[in-house]
C-alpha cells in the first residue's frame, strides 16, 4: 500500500496567533513547503457522527480574502457532494449560494466596505 504524508507547520506569535502557515506533502513534486495565508481541515468521525475541524489564518489575511476563501471552500464542497453522492440538486444549491456570495463580495469591494 502506498503512503503519503501531509505536514502542516504553524508559526505562532507570543499570543499564539498564527504568523506563518506552511504545508508540504510527500506526493507533491514542487520543492519544499508551500506558504499559505489560511487553511481549513476537516475530518469525519464516523463513530461520533460529527466533524472534527481546524481553521487557521495568519495575521496578513485580509477580510475580503477570508470571504473569498470561504466561498471557494463551499464551492469545493459542492463538488464533493456531486462526486461522492451524485446529489445534483444539493450541489447546485451550494453553487448558487456561492454565486450570490461572490456577487455580494464583489459589490462590497467596489463600494470600499
Amino acid at each position: 500500500m502506498k503512503k503519503s504524508d501531509i505536514n502542516i507547520e504553524v508559526h505562532l506569535d507570543e499570543q499564539n496567533i498564527p504568523e506563518k502557515i506552511a504545508w508540504s506533502a510527500t506526493d507533491i513534486t514542487s520543492q519544499g513547503k508551500q506558504e499559505v495565508k489560511a487553511m481549513t481541515l476537516a475530518f469525519w468521525d464516523g463513530s461520533e457522527q460529527g466533524t472534527l475541524k481546524m481553521d487557521l489564518w495568519n495575521k496578513e489575511m485580509e477580510v475580503h480574502e477570508m470571504k473569498r476563501f470561504a466561498i471557494e471552500v463551499i464551492s469545493g464542497l459542492a463538488s464533493v457532494i456531486r462526486n461522492a453522492t451524485s446529489d445534483e440538486i444539493m450541489a447546485m444549491d451550494m453553487e448558487n449560494m456561492c454565486d450570490g456570495l461572490a456577487k455580494r463580495l464583489e459589490q462590497e469591494m467596489k463600494s470600499g466596505q
